[in-house]
């Protein structure tokens, strides 16, 4: 895995390149870079300072997002697919129509994150924030809301095959 730097990554992204898959950037200050369409799957994002930033419609699948500071980020149409949010930071994140499916939240703080439309079948979200976060029309099959405060689901697709926060399991909708 390829070490980059922010401001490599910022200037290569500049001059038009858009494939970065399995790179390293953890730790990386990327306050509110505009990296909209961004391919960074498999990639190492561990603790990422990404507050304000905009990737919009990125490949983010199977990237390593372990405690990244990701508050008022634009995830839209995001592909976090299997990716690793373990104690992140998506307060406030606009995730809509993201697809986070098999993607690992536990922990994770999603105050106030817009996950409408999202695509969550198979995440774990045990023990996260996820206070006045919005559900409205996701995909929740396989979830496990487990000890999640705040979890207000009943606008969102859900199954006997999710786990709601009691640990009992749904009632399809």
């Amino acid at each position: 895995m390829q070490r980059l730097t922010a401001q490599a990554l910022k200037d290569r992204y500049a001059e038009g390149v858009r494939d970065f898959a399995e790179v390293d950037l953890a730790g990386a200050d990327l306050f509110e870079a505009d990296l909209r369409e961004i391919n960074l799957k498999g990639s190492n994002l561990s603790q990422i300072y990404l507050p304000y930033a905009n990737l919009s419609k990125a490949n983010l699948q199977n990237t390593q997002f372990y405690e990244a500071q990701c508050s008022d980020a634009k995830l839209y149409q995001a592909d976090l697919s299997n990716a690793n949010l373990q104690g992140a930071n998506l307060s406030r994140a606009n995730l809509r129509y993201a697809n986070l499916q098999g993607a690992n939240l536990q922990g994770a703080n999603l105050y106030k994150a817009n996950l409408s439309k999202t695509n969550l079948k198979g995440a774990n979200l045990t023990m996260g924030n996820l206070e006045q976060a919005k559900f409205s029309e996701a995909q929740l099959s396989g979830c496990s809301f487990f000890r999640c405060r705040g979890v207000n689901i009943s606008d969102a697709f859900v199954d006997e095959t999710t786990i709601l926060p009691d640990g009992y399991r749904g009632e399809p909708s």
